[in-house]
């Protein structure tokens, strides 16, 4: 991934500080509790979990949107 694609999730990152739960980007199945941020221009997702009590925005996966790749690598990472 290169740099310009973190810096997008960056920013996107921060704007989350206020209000990570963002309703439209609520993950199911498998990933519920999880949201994701897209990237559409490049293709890429980031899926992330809130962890309440400290306010961290955990970062489960990045990856491409071809074959669902960054929602099957959270789902096998995920914290239940």
């Amino acid at each position: 991934m290169d740099n310009s694609i973190r810096e997008q999730f960056k920013k996107k990152l921060r704007k989350l500080q206020d209000n990570p739960y963002i309703e439209s980007a609520r993950l199911h199945g498998d990933l519920a509790g999880c949201f994701k941020i897209k990237l559409r221009s490049s293709g890429f997702r980031l899926v992330y979990q809130v962890i309440d009590e400290d306010i961290v925005i955990w970062v489960i996966a990045v990856g491409k949107r071809e074959d669902s790749k960054a929602y099957k690598i959270a789902s096998e990472r995920i914290v239940r």
